[in-house]
């Protein structure tokens, strides 16, 4: 580590984040100088992305619908792509609508919703305590947290009402797990990307329940990726919702949308 004596300028912490693989070097090194305190903060910040921590855990916070959400070490950054599932939970609400944000992990989808539909009835859930510590932070005021499997912690009074069924279930392949980039691999909760042999274990539980919680013609939105699409569809069907592919070009994001019948 250098020595907080020498403070770090500009180029060199440019230099640093470079050498250690950091494709995105300047960006990241103005994102770090904004964030320190002071030359001896820095010096620590930028250690701790050379070493390969998430630049979203280091900072303590990710961008994402164009608000700042709390995520920390231990804790699933949101990726951009999933801003597609979002607008299409949006699109898809009514009004006044009831909504569940399911493997909720930080809250960052449940509280994109809210600040796109203010009016919203929100709900969160997730299996991984240190998940629903960062989620209630960054939901309160907004939605109430619940801390368990799927669908079990969330109040049975839903049954049947949910408009908006956010689940963004881990979907990486067991065997693909392995072959994810490091910060993932290392730095993120496991729960959070292993979807099993195929990918889709989790979403098949999911979809199966489903249909108990919608309300008459509510959605269940999930992501997935470009080749499981097709399988994700049958996925829903068998449990009931009648589904439909949605594809963003830009963000390079697939997404499942499963409607109960009304």
């Amino acid at each position: 580590m250098s020595s907080p004596a020498t403070p770090l300028t500009a180029s060199s912490v440019v230099a640093r984040l470079r050498a250690a693989g950091c494709v995105f070097a300047e960006d990241e090194a103005a994102l770090l100088r904004r964030a320190a305190t002071g030359p001896a903060h820095l010096d620590a910040l930028v250690a701790r992305r050379v070493d390969g921590l998430p630049l979203e855990h280091v900072l303590g916070w990710a961008e994402f619908c164009g608000i700042r959400v709390a995520v920390g070490p231990g804790v699933f950054v949101p990726r951009r792509r999933t801003e597609f599932l979002v607008r299409q939970a949006a699109a898809a609400a009514p009004d006044r609508p009831v909504a569940v944000d399911l493997c909720c992990g930080s809250g960052a989808l449940g509280a994109a919703l809210a600040a796109t539909l203010p009016t919203v009835e929100l709900h969160a859930a997730d299996v991984d305590p240190a998940a629903v510590r960062y989620a209630r932070s960054n939901l309160a005021g907004l939605g109430e947290v619940y801390e368990g499997d799927l669908f079990a912690p969330l109040p049975g009074a839903l049954r049947g009402r949910v408009d908006v069924l956010l689940a963004n279930v881990p979907y990486v392949p067991t065997d693909d797990v392995g072959l994810l980039p490091a910060e993932a691999r290392v730095h993120e909760p496991r729960v959070a990307l292993d979807g099993g042999g195929d990918g889709l274990d989790v979403m098949r539980r999911v979809a199966a329940e489903a249909p108990g919680w919608l309300a008459p013609g509510g959605s269940l939105l999930v992501e997935t990726s470009e080749r499981q699409a097709a399988l994700a569809e049958e996925v829903l069907r068998a449990g009931g919702l009648v589904p439909r592919v949605a594809v963003s070009e830009e963000l390079y994001a697939t997404v499942v949308t499963g409607t109960r019948p009304g």
